[in-house]
C-alpha cells in the first residue's frame, strides 16, 4: 500500500486523465489498494467547479473502468477530487496551488507528500517545471516525498531528449522522475523476467546456441484517425520503436540482474541499448523497410489513404510502417538477429514477441523440414494477453505423422481475473517509490542515440531509401518480407 499523497494532474481537461489516469486509480480503489488519504487535484485552463468536473469523471469512468461503475463506491472515490482552475503560465496560480495543497495535507492527511503528472505536451514541460520550482513544490518537507511523472513523448531526437532531461533534472532529482512508457506497465511484459529467471527450462536456452532469431511485432488496424498533425510530425519509428519496442527489446535481452530494485533492472536494460550495433546509411538502406498505407479495406470497410487523411501533407513522406533487424552486439546474442515491425492500417491489432528456436537436428524427424517447423515460444503483449509455447508432436494413428501443437496460457482463464490497465500499475509504482517500470535518463538517451542514426539515414541523405506503399487490409509491404526472406524467414501471422 503506497502512503497517502496527493497526485496533481496538469491537463486534467485532456482525454489521458478521462480515458486512463481517473479510471486506473477508481480500479486501484476498487481494488482496496488506494491509501484512504489520496487526493488527485486536476490543474488545468478551462473554466469548472469541483462539483463539475467530478460529474464528467463519473462518466468517464462508466465508460472506461474495466470495473463499471460503482455508484457506492463512486460516491466514496469522488470526495477526493478536486479541481484546481489556472494558466500553466500564470505563477499566481501555483501559489494557490501550494496553498491548496497545504490545506489538504490539514483536511485530508496527505503528509505532504506529491506527485505532479504532467499530462501535457513536451513544450509545456519547461513553464511548468519551472512555476512549481518558483513555488517550492519541487521540494517536499522532511519526511515527505515529491515526485514527477512525464508522459511521452520525450524528446523527438537525441539533442531535444537531453534538453528535457536538464530541464526535468533542473527541478527534480533523477530518484523522482518517473518517465512513463505504459507497455511496461502491461501484465505480460511484467512477467518476461519471471518467465526467463524463475524458469529453469527457459533461462540456459536463452542465447545464440539455441534461439535463431526473435520476432517483435506491434499491429495496428486503425489508421492515425485525428492524431494527423501529430503522427506528421513524428512517424512510426520514434512513436512506437524508440519507446515501446525497444524496452520490450531489452527485457528479452537483458542480462539477470544482480536483484530485483529499480536501478538494478535498468541497468542491465541500458546495457542492451550500448550494445545496440549502430546503423550506417548502408546498413539503412538494407535492414530497414519504411512504408506508407495506401487506400484498401479493413474488416470488409473502405478506408482512406494516409495522405487523403484529415490534416495530412498529400504529398507526405511519413512513415507508418516500418521493419528492421536490429543486431546486439554481446556474446549471449551473437549473431542472432532481432525483426522489429509495427505498422497501422494492418489486417488485425495486437504485440507480441515470438522467439523462434533453431531446427531439431534433421535425422531422425525434420528430414522433411517444410512439415516440420521449429519451436516458438510466443509472448503476447496485447490485446489477449498469455504465453504460447508450439512443440512438435505425433499425431494419433498408425502412421508416424509428426504435426505442431500449441501449449497456451491466457491471464484471464490461469487467474479467474482480468489483468490491471498498464496505468493502475504504474500509478501505484509511482505513489510507492518504485522506478523499476519507470525509463532512466541514460536509456531515453542511448534509444534515441540508435533512432536518430535511421531518421538521418532517410532525411540527410542526398538518396533516401524509398518509401514503399502497401494497401491498408495488408501486412505491410513486399519490401518488409524481403527482408527476412533473404535470410530464409518468414514473418510470423498473427
Amino acid at each position: 500500500m503506497p502512503q497517502p499523497c496527493t497526485v496533481v494532474i496538469f491537463g486534467a481537461s485532456g482525454d489521458l486523465t478521462y480515458r486512463k489516469l481517473i479510471p486506473a486509480l477508481y480500479n486501484i480503489a476498487a481494488d482496496g489498494d488506494l491509501p484512504a488519504a489520496l487526493s488527485v487535484v486536476g490543474f488545468a485552463r478551462r473554466e469548472k467547479t469541483d462539483e463539475g468536473f467530478r460529474q464528467e469523471l463519473r462518466e468517464a469512468v462508466g465508460k472506461f473502468s474495466r470495473q463499471g461503475l460503482n455508484a457506492e463506491l463512486w460516491e466514496s472515490f469522488e470526495d477526493r477530487i478536486f479541481y484546481h482552475r489556472s494558466e500553466f503560465s500564470d505563477l499566481e496560480g501555483y501559489q494557490r496551488l501550494a496553498e491548496r495543497l497545504e490545506e489538504l495535507d490539514q483536511d485530508r492527511n496527505t503528509q505532504g507528500n506529491r506527485l505532479f503528472y504532467l499530462s501535457v505536451a513536451p513544450s509545456e514541460f519547461g513553464g511548468i517545471l519551472e512555476k512549481l520550482a518558483a513555488v517550492g513544490l519541487n521540494k517536499a518537507k522532511e519526511g515527505s516525498w515529491a515526485r514527477v511523472i512525464v508522459e511521452k513523448p520525450f524528446g523527438t531526437d537525441l539533442p531535444s531528449a537531453e534538453s528535457l532531461n536538464q530541464v526535468v533534472n533542473d527541478v527534480f532529482r533523477e530518484k523522482d522522475t518517473y518517465r512513463i512508457d505504459h507497455y511496461l506497465g502491461k501484465e505480460t511484459a511484467q512477467n518476461i523476467m519471471v518467465l526467463r529467471f524463475a524458469n529453469s527450462i527457459f533461462e540456459p536456452l536463452w542465447n545464440h546456441r539455441y534461439i535463431d532469431h526473435i520476432q517483435i511485432t506491434a499491429a495496428e488496424p486503425l489508421g492515425v484517425e485525428a492524431r494527423g498533425p501529430y503522427y506528421e510530425s513524428s512517424g512510426a519509428l520514434r512513436d512506437m520503436v524508440q519507446n515501446h519496442l525497444l524496452q520490450l527489446l531489452c527485457l528479452v535481452a537483458m542480462e539477470p540482474p544482480t536483484d530485483l530494485t529499480a536501478d538494478s533492472v535498468r541497468d542491465e536494460k541500458v546495457k542492451v541499448v550500448r550494445a545496440l550495433r549502430a546503423m550506417t546509411p548502408e546498413d539503412v538502406a538494407h535492414d530497414v523497410v519504411r512504408g506508407q498505407y495506401a487506400a484498401g479495406s479493413i474488416n470488409g470497410k473502405e478506408v482512406l489513404a494516409y495522405r487523403a487523411e484529415d490534416r495530412v501533407d498529400p504529398q507526405s513522406m511519413t512513415e507508418t510502417y516500418v521493419a528492421l533487424k536490429v543486431h546486439v552486439d554481446n556474446w549471449r546474442w551473437a549473431d542472432v538477429p532481432f525483426y522489429v515491425r509495427v505498422g497501422k492500417r494492418l489486417p488485425k491489432g495486437g504485440t507480441e514477441i515470438a522467439i523462434q528456436f533453431k531446427n531439431a537436428p534433421g535425422v531422425l524427424f525434420n528430414k522433411d523440414t517444410s512439415a516440420v517447423g521449429p519451436n516458438v515460444l510466443v509472448i503476447r503483449i496485447q490485446p489477449d494477453e498469455g504465453i504460447s509455447l508450439r512443440i512438435q508432436a505425433k499425431r494419433p494413428g498408425a502412421s508416424l505423422r509428426v504435426e505442431p501443437v500449441k501449449m497456451d496460457f491466457h491471464y484471464g482463464t490461469s487467474f479467474g481475473k482480468a489483468s490491471p490497465e498498464a496505468y493502475e500499475r504504474l500509478l501505484l509504482d509511482a505513489m510507492s517509490g518504485d522506478a523499476t517500470l519507470f525509463a532512466r535518463r541514460d536509456e531515453v538517451e542511448g534509444a534515441w542515440k540508435f533512432i536518430d542514426l535511421i531518421e538521418q539515414a532517410w532525411h540527410q541523405n542526398p538518396k533516401p531509401p524509398a518509401l514503399c506503399p502497401y494497401p491498408a487490409g495488408s501486412w505491410g509491404p513486399p519490401e518488409a518480407d524481403a527482408l527476412l526472406e533473404r535470410d530464409g524467414r518468414a514473418w510470423r501471422r498473427m
